[in-house]
C-alpha cells in the first residue's frame, strides 16, 4: 500500500503541476491556479500520515516505509524548485514569457551554481535522515529498524557525491573559452529573438528594433577592449 501511495503521490504532483499552470496561463486564472498549486504539500502530508499509521497499527519497518520518508523529504526540499523550472518554461511556451536563463558553465559562478545546487540536495538528504531516524524511534526495536539504517546510509552517500561534485567545480573550475563574455552569454539567452513587422519594397522582412533605454551598454571585463 505505501508504494502505491507513494506513486499515486507522484502522479498527483504532476497532474496538480500542470493543472495549475494550465489554469494561470491558458485560463488566465492566476489565483485559482495558484491555489491548485498550494494543493501539493498536502499529498506529502498523507504520504506522511499513512506511513505513520501502518507503523502504528504494526507493520515491520521495512523498505517501504523508508522509501516514503525519502520521498517527503526530497519532495519537501525539490518539489518548489521543479515547480518555478516548470513554471518559467510554461510561461514562455504558452504566455509569451521570458526565456529561461541557462546555468552558467564556467568559473566561479558555476562553482556557487553547484554549490547552490548541492545544498537542495543535502537539505532533502537531511530531511529524509531526520524522518527516518523519527519512525526509529517510534517503532524502538532496533531489531526492526534496519531497513530504515540502511536508507540513512543511502542518504549519507547522496550527501557525499553532492559535495565531491560542488568541490570539484571549487577547486578546478571550468575555465570560459577566449573572448566568452559571461554578461552577453546571460543576455542572449534572456532576450527574445526579433520578430518580423512589415516588408521593404521588393519583399525583404523588417525587424522591430527595441526601444532606446537612454543608457550606454557595460563593457565586460575581459570582452571590453583595452
Amino acid at each position: 500500500m505505501i508504494v502505491t501511495l507513494i506513486i499515486v503521490c507522484e502522479v498527483g504532483f504532476w497532474v496538480l503541476l500542470a493543472g495549475g499552470l494550465a489554469l494561470r496561463y491558458l485560463a488566465k486564472m492566476p489565483r485559482t491556479g495558484a491555489a491548485v498549486l498550494l494543493l501539493e504539500p498536502l499529498l506529502e502530508l498523507v504520504l506522511l500520515v499513512v506511513t505513520a499509521i501502518d507503523l502504528k497499527n504494526g507493520a515491520e519497518a521495512d523498505w517501504k516505509h523508508g522509501l516514503a520518508a525519502v520521498y517527503i523529504g526530497f519532495s519537501a526540499a525539490l518539489g518548489h524548485r521543479t515547480i518555478k523550472w516548470v513554471d518559467v518554461r510554461f510561461a514562455h511556451r504558452f504566455a509569451g514569457g521570458p526565456p529561461p536563463v541557462s546555468a552558467p558553465k564556467y568559473g566561479r559562478e558555476r562553482a556557487v551554481f553547484e554549490w547552490w545546487s548541492a545544498g537542495r540536495w543535502i537539505l532533502a538528504a537531511l530531511i529524509a535522515i531526520g524522518l527516518l531516524q523519527l519512525a526509529a524511534w517510534y517503532v524502538g526495536d532496533p531489531a526492526q529498524t534496519v531497513s530504515l539504517r540502511d536508507w540513512q546510509a543511502k542518504m549519507l552517500f547522496v550527501i557525499g557525491i553532492n559535495l565531491v561534485i560542488a568541490v570539484s567545480y571549487t577547486l578546478w573550475p571550468k575555465k570560459a573559452p577566449e573572448g566568452f563574455c559571461p554578461r552577453v552569454a546571460r543576455t542572449a539567452t534572456s532576450v527574445p529573438a526579433r520578430t518580423p513587422t512589415g516588408s521593404r519594397p521588393g519583399g525583404a522582412p523588417t525587424a522591430r528594433r527595441p526601444a532606446p533605454t537612454g543608457r550606454r551598454p557595460v563593457p565586460c571585463w575581459p570582452c571590453a577592449p583595452g
